[in-house]
Protein backbone atom coordinates (compact mmCIF):
# COMPACT_ATOMS: atom_id res chain seq x y z
CA UNK A 1 0.00 0.00 0.00
CA UNK A 2 1.36 3.78 -0.71
CA UNK A 3 2.34 5.91 1.75
CA UNK A 4 -0.26 8.72 2.49
CA UNK A 5 1.44 11.95 3.40
CA UNK A 6 -0.56 14.84 5.37
CA UNK A 7 -0.32 18.18 4.29
CA UNK A 8 -1.41 20.56 6.55
CA UNK A 9 -2.24 24.31 5.56
CA UNK A 10 -2.50 23.24 1.96
CA UNK A 11 -4.27 25.84 1.06
CA UNK A 12 -1.23 28.41 1.64
CA UNK A 13 1.05 28.98 -1.31
CA UNK A 14 3.46 26.85 0.41
CA UNK A 15 1.23 24.04 0.94
CA UNK A 16 -0.32 24.07 -2.39
CA UNK A 17 3.31 23.81 -3.79
CA UNK A 18 4.14 20.98 -1.56
CA UNK A 19 0.86 19.14 -2.85
CA UNK A 20 1.15 19.32 -6.67
CA UNK A 21 5.09 18.56 -6.39
CA UNK A 22 4.03 15.25 -4.18
CA UNK A 23 1.32 14.48 -6.57
CA UNK A 24 3.74 15.06 -9.47
CA UNK A 25 6.12 12.12 -8.01
CA UNK A 26 3.06 9.91 -7.61
CA UNK A 27 2.89 10.55 -3.87
CA UNK A 28 -0.84 9.75 -2.04
CA UNK A 29 -1.60 13.31 -0.46
CA UNK A 30 -4.22 14.46 2.49
CA UNK A 31 -4.52 18.00 2.13
CA UNK A 32 -5.60 19.46 5.22
CA UNK A 33 -7.20 23.16 5.53
CA UNK A 34 -9.84 24.57 7.36
CA UNK A 35 -12.18 24.91 4.77
CA UNK A 36 -11.63 22.31 2.43
CA UNK A 37 -12.84 23.40 -1.21
CA UNK A 38 -11.93 21.01 -4.74
CA UNK A 39 -8.54 20.91 -5.11
CA UNK A 40 -7.11 23.05 -8.14
CA UNK A 41 -4.65 19.74 -8.64
CA UNK A 42 -6.90 17.74 -10.56
CA UNK A 43 -5.67 14.39 -8.92
CA UNK A 44 -7.12 11.06 -7.31
CA UNK A 45 -4.33 10.83 -5.19
CA UNK A 46 -5.20 13.94 -3.32
CA UNK A 47 -7.75 13.94 -0.55
CA UNK A 48 -9.32 17.06 0.61
CA UNK A 49 -9.90 16.80 4.78
CA UNK A 50 -11.24 19.47 7.50
CA UNK A 51 -9.04 20.30 9.77
CA UNK A 52 -8.21 22.75 12.48
CA UNK A 53 -5.59 22.90 14.95
CA UNK A 54 -8.20 24.58 17.60
CA UNK A 55 -10.78 21.77 16.98
CA UNK A 56 -9.39 18.05 18.40
CA UNK A 57 -12.45 16.25 16.81
CA UNK A 58 -10.50 16.99 13.80
CA UNK A 59 -7.30 15.58 14.37
CA UNK A 60 -8.31 11.47 13.55
CA UNK A 61 -9.56 11.77 10.05
CA UNK A 62 -6.83 14.16 9.53
CA UNK A 63 -4.30 11.57 10.65
CA UNK A 64 -5.66 8.28 10.18
CA UNK A 65 -3.62 5.91 7.93
CA UNK A 66 -1.20 8.75 7.75
CA UNK A 67 3.11 7.51 7.41
CA UNK A 68 4.13 11.57 6.93
CA UNK A 69 3.36 14.69 7.93
CA UNK A 70 4.13 18.26 6.60
CA UNK A 71 3.16 20.92 9.42
CA UNK A 72 2.99 24.56 8.57
CA UNK A 73 2.05 26.29 11.53
CA UNK A 74 -0.68 29.38 11.68
CA UNK A 75 1.15 32.27 10.33
CA UNK A 76 1.66 35.46 12.28
CA UNK A 77 0.18 33.60 15.49
CA UNK A 78 2.16 34.16 18.37
CA UNK A 79 -0.53 31.32 20.49
CA UNK A 80 1.02 28.76 17.83
CA UNK A 81 2.95 26.31 20.11
CA UNK A 82 0.17 26.14 22.77
CA UNK A 83 -2.57 25.73 19.88
CA UNK A 84 -0.03 22.64 18.09
CA UNK A 85 1.19 20.94 21.03
CA UNK A 86 -2.29 18.79 21.09
CA UNK A 87 -1.56 17.89 17.31
CA UNK A 88 2.05 16.92 17.85
CA UNK A 89 0.71 14.55 20.76
CA UNK A 90 -1.66 13.30 18.47
CA UNK A 91 0.16 12.41 15.92
CA UNK A 92 2.66 10.85 17.82
CA UNK A 93 -0.44 8.38 18.81
CA UNK A 94 -1.15 8.23 15.68
CA UNK A 95 2.54 6.99 14.84
CA UNK A 96 3.27 9.42 12.10
CA UNK A 97 6.45 7.99 11.24
CA UNK A 98 8.35 11.57 10.39
CA UNK A 99 7.59 15.37 10.86
CA UNK A 100 8.62 18.04 8.70
CA UNK A 101 7.89 20.99 10.11
CA UNK A 102 8.34 24.68 8.30
CA UNK A 103 9.82 26.77 10.51
CA UNK A 104 11.45 30.24 9.93
CA UNK A 105 15.13 31.54 9.48
CA UNK A 106 17.03 32.52 12.73
CA UNK A 107 14.48 31.01 15.13
CA UNK A 108 17.31 28.92 16.39
CA UNK A 109 19.20 32.43 17.51
CA UNK A 110 16.17 33.09 19.88
CA UNK A 111 14.32 30.22 22.15
CA UNK A 112 11.84 32.28 23.00
CA UNK A 113 10.30 32.59 19.90
CA UNK A 114 7.23 30.84 18.85
CA UNK A 115 8.52 28.56 15.90
CA UNK A 116 11.66 27.63 18.05
CA UNK A 117 8.89 26.70 21.46
CA UNK A 118 6.55 24.51 18.34
CA UNK A 119 10.30 23.53 17.22
CA UNK A 120 11.35 22.15 20.93
CA UNK A 121 7.78 20.52 21.35
CA UNK A 122 8.69 18.39 18.26
CA UNK A 123 12.12 17.47 19.29
CA UNK A 124 10.65 16.67 22.96
CA UNK A 125 8.19 14.41 21.26
CA UNK A 126 10.37 11.78 20.12
CA UNK A 127 8.89 11.69 16.07
CA UNK A 128 11.58 11.09 13.88
CA UNK A 129 11.44 15.42 12.44
CA UNK A 130 13.29 17.47 10.05
CA UNK A 131 13.49 21.28 10.16
CA UNK A 132 12.82 23.59 7.11
CA UNK A 133 13.91 27.17 8.10
CA UNK A 134 12.98 29.64 5.30
CA UNK A 135 13.59 33.13 4.63
CA UNK A 136 10.83 35.18 3.20
CA UNK A 137 8.84 33.87 0.47
CA UNK A 138 9.50 35.67 -2.89
CA UNK A 139 5.51 34.89 -3.87
CA UNK A 140 4.85 37.52 -0.97
CA UNK A 141 5.23 39.99 -4.13
CA UNK A 142 3.41 38.55 -6.54
CA UNK A 143 0.49 36.43 -4.38
CA UNK A 144 1.01 37.21 -0.86
CA UNK A 145 0.26 40.08 1.46
CA UNK A 146 2.97 43.03 -0.11
CA UNK A 147 1.00 41.70 -3.74
CA UNK A 148 -1.85 44.26 -3.12
CA UNK A 149 0.39 47.29 -2.49
CA UNK A 150 2.18 46.81 -5.75
CA UNK A 151 -1.14 46.38 -7.99
CA UNK A 152 -3.25 49.00 -6.42
CA UNK A 153 -0.55 51.38 -5.10
CA UNK A 154 2.04 50.92 -7.41
CA UNK A 155 4.60 50.27 -4.65
CA UNK A 156 6.09 48.43 -1.46
CA UNK A 157 5.40 50.07 1.57
CA UNK A 158 7.41 47.69 4.57
CA UNK A 159 9.66 48.84 7.72
CA UNK A 160 12.47 47.00 6.45
CA UNK A 161 15.32 50.61 5.74
CA UNK A 162 17.75 49.55 2.89
CA UNK A 163 18.30 46.23 4.85
CA UNK A 164 18.72 43.40 2.40
CA UNK A 165 16.48 40.18 2.34
CA UNK A 166 17.82 36.47 1.18
CA UNK A 167 14.28 35.81 -0.75
CA UNK A 168 13.48 32.36 -1.58
CA UNK A 169 10.96 30.92 -3.98
CA UNK A 170 8.18 28.88 -2.42
CA UNK A 171 8.92 26.32 -5.60
CA UNK A 172 12.61 25.72 -3.51
CA UNK A 173 10.61 25.19 -0.52
CA UNK A 174 8.50 22.66 -1.41
CA UNK A 175 11.05 20.67 -3.52
CA UNK A 176 13.25 20.97 -0.15
CA UNK A 177 10.31 19.50 1.78
CA UNK A 178 9.57 16.96 -0.56
CA UNK A 179 12.71 15.16 -0.75
CA UNK A 180 13.09 15.35 3.04
CA UNK A 181 9.48 13.85 3.18
CA UNK A 182 10.07 10.92 1.11
CA UNK A 183 14.38 9.98 0.94
CA UNK A 184 16.05 9.01 3.72
CA UNK A 185 18.90 10.78 5.35
CA UNK A 186 17.12 13.83 6.43
CA UNK A 187 16.02 12.58 10.25
CA UNK A 188 17.76 15.24 13.12
CA UNK A 189 18.52 17.75 10.69
CA UNK A 190 17.06 21.43 10.23
CA UNK A 191 17.83 23.28 6.82
CA UNK A 192 18.37 26.66 6.62
CA UNK A 193 16.61 28.15 3.09
CA UNK A 194 17.64 31.51 1.45
CA UNK A 195 17.88 32.60 -2.58
CA UNK A 196 20.84 33.02 -4.01
CA UNK A 197 21.45 36.40 -3.24
CA UNK A 198 20.56 39.01 -0.75
CA UNK A 199 18.78 42.20 -1.85
CA UNK A 200 16.89 45.18 -0.53
CA UNK A 201 13.57 46.14 -1.57
CA UNK A 202 14.62 49.25 -3.68
CA UNK A 203 16.57 46.82 -6.31
CA UNK A 204 13.28 44.04 -5.93
CA UNK A 205 11.21 46.68 -6.64
CA UNK A 206 13.73 48.14 -9.90
CA UNK A 207 13.89 44.32 -11.10
CA UNK A 208 9.65 43.98 -10.52
CA UNK A 209 9.70 47.13 -12.71
CA UNK A 210 11.81 45.91 -15.39
CA UNK A 211 10.11 42.51 -15.97
CA UNK A 212 6.18 44.30 -15.58
CA UNK A 213 6.96 47.30 -17.95
CA UNK A 214 5.48 49.43 -14.71
CA UNK A 215 6.93 51.45 -12.35
CA UNK A 216 7.32 50.24 -8.97
CA UNK A 217 8.73 51.97 -6.00
CA UNK A 218 9.71 51.39 -2.38
CA UNK A 219 9.00 53.33 0.10
CA UNK A 220 10.32 52.38 3.51
CA UNK A 221 7.71 53.24 6.41
CA UNK A 222 8.02 53.75 10.51
CA UNK A 223 7.33 50.45 12.14
CA UNK A 224 4.18 51.88 13.87
CA UNK A 225 2.56 52.95 10.55
CA UNK A 226 3.43 49.47 9.49
CA UNK A 227 1.49 47.63 11.82
CA UNK A 228 -1.06 50.23 12.08
CA UNK A 229 -1.80 49.52 8.23
CA UNK A 230 -1.72 45.60 8.77
CA UNK A 231 -4.45 45.86 11.58
CA UNK A 232 -6.39 48.34 8.94
CA UNK A 233 -6.13 45.64 6.26
CA UNK A 234 -7.40 42.56 8.45
CA UNK A 235 -4.54 41.31 11.21
CA UNK A 236 -5.29 41.26 14.68
CA UNK A 237 -3.27 42.77 17.16
CA UNK A 238 -1.14 40.32 17.57
CA UNK A 239 -0.66 38.94 14.06
CA UNK A 240 0.57 42.65 12.92
CA UNK A 241 2.74 42.53 16.50
CA UNK A 242 4.43 39.75 15.01
CA UNK A 243 5.29 41.06 11.54
CA UNK A 244 6.86 44.12 12.84
CA UNK A 245 9.15 41.52 14.50
CA UNK A 246 9.86 39.79 11.64
CA UNK A 247 10.82 43.12 10.33
CA UNK A 248 13.06 44.09 13.18
CA UNK A 249 15.35 41.28 12.92
CA UNK A 250 15.33 42.62 9.01
CA UNK A 251 16.38 45.60 9.77
CA UNK A 252 18.63 44.25 11.81
CA UNK A 253 20.45 42.14 9.02
CA UNK A 254 19.72 38.87 10.52
CA UNK A 255 17.82 38.39 6.92
CA UNK A 256 20.79 38.98 4.71
CA UNK A 257 22.71 35.80 4.74
CA UNK A 258 22.91 33.81 1.71
CA UNK A 259 22.94 29.39 2.76
CA UNK A 260 23.66 26.90 0.61
CA UNK A 261 21.22 23.97 2.12
CA UNK A 262 19.18 24.38 -0.91
CA UNK A 263 21.61 23.29 -3.00
CA UNK A 264 22.84 20.60 -0.85
CA UNK A 265 19.92 19.09 -0.46
CA UNK A 266 18.74 19.57 -4.14
CA UNK A 267 21.75 19.72 -6.10
CA UNK A 268 21.01 22.88 -8.00
CA UNK A 269 21.14 26.34 -7.40
CA UNK A 270 18.34 28.27 -5.69
CA UNK A 271 15.79 30.22 -8.28
CA UNK A 272 16.97 33.73 -8.56
CA UNK A 273 14.81 36.81 -7.33
CA UNK A 274 15.47 37.87 -11.65
CA UNK A 275 13.95 34.49 -12.67
CA UNK A 276 11.21 34.09 -10.27
CA UNK A 277 9.86 37.94 -11.41
CA UNK A 278 10.06 36.37 -15.01
CA UNK A 279 7.98 33.72 -14.75
CA UNK A 280 5.56 35.56 -12.60
CA UNK A 281 5.45 39.09 -14.04
CA UNK A 282 1.86 38.53 -14.61
CA UNK A 283 1.02 39.33 -11.50
CA UNK A 284 2.20 42.85 -11.37
CA UNK A 285 0.90 43.69 -14.76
Amino acid sequence: MSEKILVIGASGNLGQEVVRQLISQGKVVRAATRRPEPCPIKSESVEMVTFDFDRPDTYDAALSGVTRLFLIAPPLDPQAPQRIAPFIDSAREAKVERIVFNSALGVDKNDEAPLRLIERQIEASGLNYTFLRPNFFMENFSRGFISPMITNGGGVFVAADQARTSFISVEDIAEVAVRTLTEEGHEGRAYNLTGPSALDHAQVTGVISEVSGRQVVYQPIPEGAMVQGAIENGLSDGEAKYLAMLYQMVRAGYMEEVIDDVQQVLGRPQISFGDFARRHAYHWN
